[in-house]
């Protein structure tokens, strides 16, 4: 579990009408929404995918991955982009030449409802993540931010986004879905 133990800066967001926090230092920028083109078969958190300068940035909808549903878009809807390092990522770029600068982390963008602000919080701001009882996973929360009269929930992104959780995901999904023709009738490997 992380522990905060100085001053941090973190952009606030709203996700089906609660909020939530992540550290600012992940964070590379935030867009309006935009169209996204869609990849077959993949699990249904992840949206699609967004051209970020001539890259393909895949997008997830957090509310899907914390079983909450899926992001409505609106006039406010956002994309997070955000930059995590995951050691599954070595072994990928081991795999793809192609694709630079993978070793070094991964850039994702987060569906929101939408990017409030950017709030600076001290160490006594700040509670552990609790146990259970914040409808998410525990080790998806940093902490919990007193703010007025209710609790700023601080994401651990790095375990939200974790590139092997979701493959694993993915493979699960897969999985499910491949032995099975739309009549219900096996499918052997190779046959049309």
């Amino acid at each position: 579990m992380n522990t905060v133990t100085e001053a941090g800066r973190y952009l606030t967001f709203t996700l089906n009408g609660e909020a939530y926090a992540l550290d600012i230092f992940h964070v590379t920028e935030i867009l309006e929404y935009r169209a996204l083109t869609v990849v077959p078969m993949m699990p249904d958190f992840i949206r699609g995918v967004i051209n970020l300068r001539g890259r393909a940035v895949p997008v997830i909808d957090i509310a899907i991955r914390f079983a909450r549903g899926s992001t409505t878009i609106a006039r406010r809807t956002s994309i997070i982009i955000v930059h995590i390092q995951d050691s599954s990522l070595a072994e990928i770029a081991d795999l793809d030449s192609d694709d630079r600068g993978a070793a070094d982390g991964q850039d994702i963008g987060i569906l929101v409802d939408s990017a409030t602000k950017v709030v600076t919080l001290q160490p006594d701001d700040i509670e552990p993540a609790p146990a259970f009882g914040a409808g998410i996973r525990a080790d998806y929360i940093s902490g919990m931010a007193r703010r007025d009269n209710d609790f700023l929930i601080l994401l651990d992104i790095s375990h939200v986004l974790s590139i092997s959780d979701m493959v694993r995901l993915s493979d699960l999904a897969q999985q499910s879905s491949s032995p099975m023709e739309s009549g219900g009738v096996p499918v052997e490997p190779g046959s049309p």
